[in-house]
């Protein structure tokens, strides 16, 4: 089972971001320095099945979670991405299914993964609220970044040398939120979001647990509840991806 203390680390750094990330982030992505992955490499990518969320979003701004959606969302970005597994540049596994105490260790690694992912939006692609210990690092360019060691524990690791991960989230503004979203701006011209479609992919070292490469965007495009909405979306997900030519044709 995952050690308590990397829980709390998830929910402190999920925390931290969400009362002070910027809502006006755009894509960005970055690669740790010194990492290069060479088309046809000879190493593997363990493809874990992606963290997919999806919902409304209430008047208040509250997600509220849709069981159909999320599911049609969880078919069509699987469909998709195992159309993209070739275009990688280099072997892919499958995870397998896990079960237990193993579907645990995915899922708190697959939370893990979008704190550290809201982290580096927050702190590093956007700096207006650096962390004391990121301060050198965001002065220097120095993408570094860490899951932890606890990902060789993931099923399927001894098969690979790399991990990708995929967390999609899309709350669609309810009739309610987009009337508040006119009224705010007509009124005391205040700008109220209307929607969240945010999307993070990294690619881990499952040996160190650092995370290699991150193509993070807190406005994305695509409607993951249709089958066409879901491609444009992993091929955003996906863009730039280290030995690929995704976004690149």
């Amino acid at each position: 089972m995952m050690k308590p203390i990397i829980r709390a680390v998830a929910f402190a750094v999920g925390f931290c971001v969400l009362v002070s990330s910027p809502l006006s982030a755009q894509e960005r992505s970055a690669v740790k320095q010194g990492f290069e992955l060479a088309p046809n490499s000879g190493k593997r990518i363990l493809v874990l099945r992606p963290s997919v969320r999806v919902g409304a979003q209430s008047t208040g701004g509250m997600f509220e979670p849709n069981a159909d959606w999320t599911e049609k969302a969880k078919e069509n970005i699987q469909t998709t991405l195992k159309d993209f597994q070739a275009k990688l540049g280099n072997a892919t596994v499958v995870a397998p299914e896990a079960y237990g105490e193993s579907a645990q260790i995915v899922e708190e690694h697959m939370a893990l993964f979008a704190s550290v992912s809201q982290a580096v939006i927050g702190y590093q692609f956007f700096v207006g609220n650096r962390l004391p210990t990121k301060k050198a690092d965001n002065k220097n360019d120095v993408f570094d970044w860490s899951l932890g060691t606890g990902v060789s524990e993931l099923p399927g690791a001894k098969d690979a040398d790399y991990a990708l991960f995929i967390y999609n989230k899309d709350a669609y503004g309810s009739t309610g939120r987009k009337i508040l979203q006119v009224m705010a701006l007509l009124g005391p011209g205040i700008a109220v979001q209307s929607g969240e479609h945010v999307g993070y992919a990294g690619l881990v070292d499952l040996k160190t647990g650092d995370l290699l490469w991150l193509n993070a965007d807190a406005a994305m495009g695509g409607d993951v509840r249709e089958l066409e909405g879901s491609q444009k979306r992993v091929s955003q997900l996906l863009e730039d991806f280290p030995g690929s030519n995704i976004g690149k044709e």
